[in-house]
């Protein structure tokens, strides 16, 4: 059995560790298959936990029924029946029945918890799972949140589960990435458009990571769960099921709406005007069913082509803004400029409607599933009623594609101070705090005038120019003097080298 996190343990150690030990238990399973296995048990495991901790704390209450399931759900803690709580699971964890064990676990849940209705993975009993290695992993699993409850960190089960999509992720490459938005991505994006209180929508959102950093945000600036209402869509039914489960984790409330069909075809919100829109949409979707929908009222600046969805979503998150609200999305690189099957001129009707706010240009290999240079856009709905410095007819370029640091050998990763710097330059140039100057090679900001120029393309390295190097006072012809005696110095120290290899090498009886 894995032993408990020590004290001294850093929460990433111990996710790593973690993942290591996992995924050998994982054998021959598609991470696919694996994934929902783990995160399943992550969430039995921690849904339990929080039921355990009120469950000892009415034990002390004379008036209270510990085994009364209102006394739970007044206090939006999910009911864990006996038979689905940890400790009982665990203990017959070595069981060849565990894999039914489970499977009932969540019946249980389900039936007694309404919203969790067909959200949880039931397929633990299937008889290619072995259940010797699901034992062993339910035992590591166990291993997670242990400790004295005063001193643990109470968000680890929700950073694991966090830690854990991301590696799934990068496991299952291109096909599995689609519902996971990089941290650094969606924490830069949150951070821009600052959700504090307000209707907050993706409709898109994929496994909720837009959600739980909105959430974060709120409560890191001494906001409240609740603060903001959050509504979001998913076509995948899978993911819309992890999307659930990872707000449940948090303990955050939402409305999420699942179909077939998509946002486009069948929009779940159709009335919702958002204060704030966060999202990931597929980049490049070609098969979004366009030609359905030509004659959609969305389609104010021009309808989109048929095999290319990014100027769709444009419009669609545009149609869902409230009159005083901003949405930060991202979009692959093609977007800024592409003026094939008429998305320069949908573009360009954006722009000349004062709809684009700013443009960020990525870094590469920040994405798990795609090598497609990517790039944040944020959209105004009416630049005039902010209630900061009037920007209208300005946009914001960024470059940020030189930041970022390779955490392995295929991705790469912003750091904080660099989030920090992109958004307090959003920020200064919006009025909202600091003192905003262009910065060449990093920022500008351009008039709608110069846009033009440019046939209406928003890539930021056009605007921001490139860094200044720092210049070299050294007169040019003493340089090269001084760099022509250090290579002749360089060069004897090299024949002299020469000289003693041939020498030691004719002592061994070899002639060069």
């Amino acid at each position: 059995m894995v032993k408990t996190r020590t004290t001294g343990e850093s929460n990433r150690e111990f996710e790593q560790k973690l993942w290591k030990t996992a995924d050998k238990l994982r054998n021959n399973m598609d991470a696919a298959e694996y994934k929902h296995v783990v995160l399943g048990l992550i969430f039995l495991k921690y849904i339990s936990d929080v039921f355990i901790e009120l469950f000892n704390t009415l034990k002390i209450d004379p008036l209270a029924e510990q085994e009364d399931i209102d006394e739970y759900k007044m206090r939006n803690v999910f009911w864990v029946p006996p038979a689905a709580r940890w400790d009982y699971i665990q203990r017959n964890a070595k069981q060849p029945t565990i894999g039914k064990l489970i499977d009932d676990a969540m019946d249980a849940i389900e039936r007694d918890n309404p919203t969790l209705k067909g959200v949880l993975q039931k397929n633990y009993a299937r008889p290619g799972l072995d259940k010797q290695r699901l034992g062993e992993l339910i035992d590591l699993i166990g291993t997670i949140g242990l400790g004295n409850p005063e001193n643990r960190d109470k968000d680890l089960l929700g950073k694991v589960y966090e830690y854990f999509l991301g590696q799934f992720a990068d496991a299952e490459g291109k096909s599995g990435g689609q519902f996971y938005t990089p941290q650094c991505i969606v924490k830069l994006l949150v951070e821009m458009i600052e959700p504090y209180t307000g209707r907050v929508y993706d409709p898109c959102c994929g496994s909720g990571g837009m959600f739980v950093h909105s959430e974060k945000f709120v409560k890191a600036h001494g906001g409240q769960l609740g603060d903001i209402s959050i509504y979001g869509q998913e076509s995948n039914q899978t993911t819309y099921r992890l999307c659930k489960m990872n707000l449940a984790i948090r303990q955050i409330e939402a409305n999420i709406a699942w179909n077939n069909e998509g946002s486009f075809l069948k929009d779940a919100h159709p009335d919702l005007k958002a204060d704030f829109i966060l999202a990931n949409p597929p980049f490049n979707d070609s098969d979004w069913r366009g030609e359905m929908l030509r004659d959609d009222p969305r389609w104010q600046f021009g309808v989109p082509p048929k095999n290319n969805a990014n100027f769709a979503w444009v419009q669609h998150f545009i149609s869902h803004l409230s009159p005083i609200g901003i949405a930060g999305f991202v979009l692959a690189n093609g977007s800024m400029s592409s003026n094939t099957s008429g998305e320069g001129d949908i573009r360009k009707n954006i722009i000349e409607a004062d709809r684009v706010d700013c443009m960020v240009a990525l870094p590469s290999q920040l994405f798990f599933n795609t090598m497609i240079p990517a790039c944040l856009w944020f959209v105004a709905r009416n630049k005039e009623n902010h209630k900061f410095r009037d920007r209208r007819g300005e946009i914001l370029f960024i470059d940020a594609r030189n930041m970022g640091r390779m955490i392995d050998r295929r991705h790469r990763e912003l750091k904080d101070e660099e989030i920090s710097k992109i958004s307090d330059t959003y920020h200064a140039w919006r009025g909202e705090g600091g003192t905003y100057e262009d910065m060449k090679g990093f920022c500008k900001a351009v008039s709608l005038e110069e846009v033009r120029k440019h046939d209406h393309i928003l890539t930021p390295g056009r605007y921001v120019g490139i860094e200044e190097i720092e210049e070299d006072d050294e007169v040019f012809e003493e340089k090269m003097k001084r760099l022509t005696s250090e290579l002749s110095q360089q060069m004897k120290k090299a024949n002299k080298l020469d000289d003693e290899i041939k020498k030691n090498l004719k002592g061994l009886g070899y002639e060069i």
